[in-house]
C-alpha cells in the first residue's frame, strides 16, 4: 500500500477576469466513476481560469524530494499505474481525492497547474509521468460493463497551465505561471498546506490552505472564497 509520512519525522504509517463555466452535462460524460461533485462545479456559476496546486501533502503524502528513493518505477500488478514503487519498495500514490478532481476540473474548462518548492525537481516530473489519472469507470451493471476498458492518463499531461517545480517562493512560481498562461492572478485559485505561501495573495491569487491533502470539500471551499472575494454571493 502506499504510505502516508509524517511531516513531523516520526516513522512512516500504512493508510489506504473572464471566467469558465460549465454544465453538469460535460462533467458527467466519461466520468462514471467520480463521486458526487460539489455543486459549484456545477451550477453554471464562474469558476477560476487557473487552479493550481502544490504537490507535497497537497496532492500527494509525501516529500518527494526526502521520502523517496530513486529510481522509480511502476508498481507490479497494476492495470493503470495508480502507484509507483521507489528503489527500497516503499509505494507511492496521491491522495484518495486527488485523481478524480484532477480528472474532473478540466472537463469545467478549468486549467491546472503546479507551484511545488521541492529539492528534487525532476523526481517529482518523473512521479507526474509515472502516476496516472483514470478518466472514467465501466458503468455500474451497464450492458458491456465488464468489457469497456478504463481510459487513463499520464498526471503529467493533465497541467496545461504549466509545472513551476523549483525551490524559490510561491510568489515566484505564480509570476511564472501567469507569464505563461496570460492569465491573471484574479482569476487563479491556488491550495497549498502552508500558510506561510498565503504571499501569493499579494499578487491577487486566492489561497485555500489544505489541511490533510486536497479533497473535494476542499475544493468546493476554495471555488466558494474565490467567488466571495469578487463579490459573488
Amino acid at each position: 500500500m502506499p504510505k502516508k509520512l509524517s511531516k513531523g519525522g516520526a516513522l512512516p504509517t500504512t493508510t489506504t477576469t473572464t471566467t469558465t463555466t460549465t454544465s453538469p452535462s460535460i462533467l458527467a460524460s466519461g466520468a462514471g466513476a467520480l463521486p458526487s461533485l460539489p455543486s459549484t462545479l456545477t451550477d453554471d456559476r464562474p469558476l477560476p481560469r487557473l487552479i493550481v496546486f502544490d504537490l507535497d501533502y497537497t496532492l500527494w503524502p509525501f516529500w518527494v524530494d526526502t521520502h523517496v528513493t530513486p529510481p522509480l518505477r511502476a508498481a507490479p500488478g497494476a492495470s493503470t499505474t495508480t502507484a509507483v514503487v521507489d528503489r527500497v519498495g516503499d509505494a507511492y500514490a496521491f491522495y484518495p481525492d486527488a485523481p478524480a478532481i484532477l480528472h474532473a476540473l478540466p472537463l469545467a474548462g478549468v486549467r491546472l497547474g503546479v507551484a511545488s518548492r521541492t529539492h528534487a525537481p525532476e523526481l517529482a516530473r518523473e512521479m507526474l509521468k509515472l502516476l496516472h489519472v483514470v478518466a472514467g469507470e465501466p458503468p455500474v451493471g451497464g450492458a458491456g460493463a465488464g468489457a469497456e476498458k478504463r481510459k487513463a492518463r499520464r498526471a503529467l499531461d493533465l497541467f496545461d497551465g504549466g509545472l513551476e517545480i523549483y525551490p524559490s517562493s510561491k510568489v515566484r512560481h505564480m509570476e511564472a505561471l501567469a507569464k505563461r498562461t496570460g492569465i491573471p492572478y484574479g482569476d487563479m485559485l491556488f491550495f497549498d498546506d502552508e500558510s506561510r505561501n498565503r504571499d501569493v495573495e499579494t499578487l491577487g491569487v486566492t489561497m485555500w490552505l489544505v489541511r490533510d491533502g486536497i479533497t473535494w470539500k476542499d475544493v468546493d471551499k476554495g471555488i466558494k472564497e474565490w467567488r466571495s472575494r469578487r463579490g459573488m454571493r
